[in-house]
């Protein structure tokens, strides 16, 4: 690896990972593209959509203990939330995972750009009242989350993403979880959908590790800062760039598909 590649790779990753600090997301809803079409745009090897699934498996895992680490304190972590989503979307995103290797780029595309779509769908459905819930307050249904938690993780554990692109908007607009508990705790259930992923990359040889280790160092710097930052910024912008994001990226996707 040039110096060249080695520096867009890691803009790529802090990028990535500094948003997904900010908005509670494991950043391969942005990285995914960038890494599939930014690369060869400026003259560097193209990844395959596998490379680029098993990279991003890796580096969402380090990436969300960067943001968690951030959000440990102030009450954002509801624990309950986590245990049942986590457990649910770790077995699903292992299953995903390892069936990947049997699917072809196309299909690896085609189930990225559904799960885009379908949460930039939510994101754009309004969510009046749910920050006014104290965070002590919040409860849910424990078996609408598990349940949906593992067709997330079947999906997400396909493109290497972990879900919580989806895992979002399902807890703000389902589960009707407050903003902030919603970033905090949905980095913790990704970093948990994030091992069954990488192991199902890594025991498949789907990971280049030079690229993966460059993300990786990005994402331990980047993360923590977004996560910060987060904080403070207000809760309905937080989720209209949460909302562009994802509706750019699910455009993109879909372009190229069809």
């Amino acid at each position: 690896m040039d110096f060249g590649f080695i520096l867009t790779i890691f803009l790529i990753g802090f990028i990535g990972s500094f948003i997904s600090g900010m908005l509670g997301i494991g950043g391969s809803i942005i990285k995914y593209p960038m890494l599939l079409y930014i690369p060869p745009m400026l003259g560097f090897a193209a990844f395959t959509a596998h490379e680029v699934s098993g990279i991003s498996a890796v580096q969402v895992f380090f990436a969300t203990i960067g943001g968690v680490w951030a959000y440990r304190k102030g009450g954002y972590l509801n624990k309950s939330l986590i245990t049942y989503m986590g457990a649910s979307i770790l077995i699903g995103s292992f299953i995903g995972g390892y069936g990947s290797k049997l699917m072809s780029e196309a299909g690896i595309n085609l189930i990225y750009g559904i799960l885009a779509l379908i949460a930039a769908v939510m994101m754009f459905i309004p969510k009046k009242g749910i920050d006014d819930i104290p965070l002590d307050q919040v409860t849910f249904n424990k078996w609408i989350a598990a349940t949906l938690s593992l067709i997330v993780g079947v999906g997400a554990g396909i493109v290497g993403a972990a879900g919580a692109f989806l895992l979002v908007p399902i807890m703000l607009v389902v589960l009707k979880i407050p903003t902030r508990m919603t970033i905090a705790s949905s980095l913790a259930i990704t970093l948990i959908s994030s091992i069954g992923a990488t192991v199902g990359k890594v025991t498949t040889g789907q990971v280049d590790w030079g690229p993966a280790a460059v993300m990786v160092i990005a994402s331990l710097i980047a993360s923590p800062i977004g996560a910060i930052l987060g904080k403070k910024v207000n809760t309905k912008v937080l989720q209209i760039i949460l909302a562009v994001l994802i509706l750019a990226t699910a455009i993109n996707i879909w372009m190229d598909i069809l």
